[in-house]
C-alpha cells in the first residue's frame, strides 16, 4: 500500500531528524525550564528515544514494506502507535504547543489506520492477500 509507505517514510524522516536535532542541540532551542517538574534534567533522553525508538520502529516498518514482507503491516501499526504515544507524552509533560504535534499525531493515526486496512482488520474490507472479507 503506497499510502502506508509514504506515511512511514514521513514519520521516519521526521523522527530521525527531530531526534538527532534534539540530541545535538540539547533541545532544539527549547528552554531547560520546560523540563521543571518532569523526571528529565536534559533533552538527551527524549532525543535518544525519538531517534532510536520512534525512528527505529519507523525504519523497520519502512524496510519491511520495501521488502514486501508479510510482517510489514504489523510493523507499521507498531510504529504508528509509537508515534501516537510519543506525541501524547510530549504534549502531556511539556508546557508548550506547536502545530507539528497534532500533525504528527495525525500521521501516526493514519499509519495505524492504513496498517489495519492492509491487515484486513476492519470489518467489511477485504484482506489484500486473500480477497476475503474480515
Amino acid at each position: 500500500m503506497a499510502a502506508l509507505l509514504l506515511i512511514g517514510f514521513i514519520n521516519l524522516i521526521s523522527s530521525a531528524a527531530g531526534g538527532a536535532g534534539v540530541l545535538l542541540t540539547n533541545g532544539l532551542g527549547m528552554p531547560q525550564s520546560w523540563l521543571a517538574g518532569t523526571p528529565l534534567d536534559s533533552y538527551v533522553w527524549p532525543g535518544f528515544i525519538l531517534l532510536v525508538v520512534v525512528g527505529g520502529t519507523q525504519a523497520i516498518a519502512v524496510v519491511l514494506q520495501l521488502r514486501k514482507s508479510r510482517l510489514a503491516p504489523a510493523a507499521a501499526a507498531v510504529a504508528g502507535f509509537g508515534m501516537i504515544i510519543w506525541i501524547y507524552v510530549e504534549v502531556t509533560i511539556l508546557p508548550f504547543f506547536h502545530w507539528l504535534q497534532p500533525a504528527f499525531f495525525a500521521t501516526g493515526t493514519l499509519q495505524v489506520v492504513f496498517a489495519l486496512l492492509a491487515l484486513g482488520a476492519l470489518p467489511g474490507h477485504p484482506h489484500p492477500r486473500s480477497g476475503r472479507r474480515a
